[in-house]
Order: structure tokens, then C-alpha cells, then sequence
């Protein structure tokens, strides 16, 4: 909503193109990546991927678990 619209634009939305794919940092944000290395830049975003693959991956599980029926909750509170 809000930040698609006014904060995180990309070029396609008129803003200038990013250093990469996915910077959506604008001149706006800048919490000092500029001044790392491109060495620690891949290791941030590999982190960074990693991370979202962690966390679509738990969302799965905890999907299949409600189409199981398996509580996740010791004691079975929850159907």
C-alpha cells in the first residue's frame, strides 16, 4: 500500500534504477551498505536470501499441518 506507492519505488515506478535487483533503498534509507565491500554485500543478501527460504518454508510446514489435522500445541489445544 503505502510504502509500494511512496517509499519503495523502482524504476519501473520512476524512481532511478537501483545497484541491484530488488534495491528499493532510494536515497532514502540507508543504513551504511555503501560502505561495506562487495564481498560483505554477497554474504548480506546470501544471508538474506537463506532467510526467506527458512521462513517460506516453516509457513509450509505449519500449513501441512493444519491440513493434517496435527496439533502443534503440546496437548493438543488446538484441532
Amino acid at each position: 500500500g503505502f510504502l509500494e506507492l511512496f517509499a519503495m519505488k523502482d524504476s519501473a515506478n520512476g524512481a532511478a534504477p537501483g545497484a541491484f535487483v530488488g534495491d528499493f533503498r532510494n536515497g532514502a534509507l540507508d543504513f551504511g551498505w555503501d560502505t561495506f565491500d562487495e564481498e560483505t554485500k554477497f554474504s548480506k543478501r546470501a544471508i538474506e536470501l537463506n532467510q526467506g527460504r527458512a521462513a517460506m518454508m516453516g509457513i509450509l510446514a505449519l500449513m501441512v499441518h493444519e491440513k493434517l489435522g496435527v496439533s502443534l500445541i503440546p496437548g493438543g489445544v488446538l484441532p
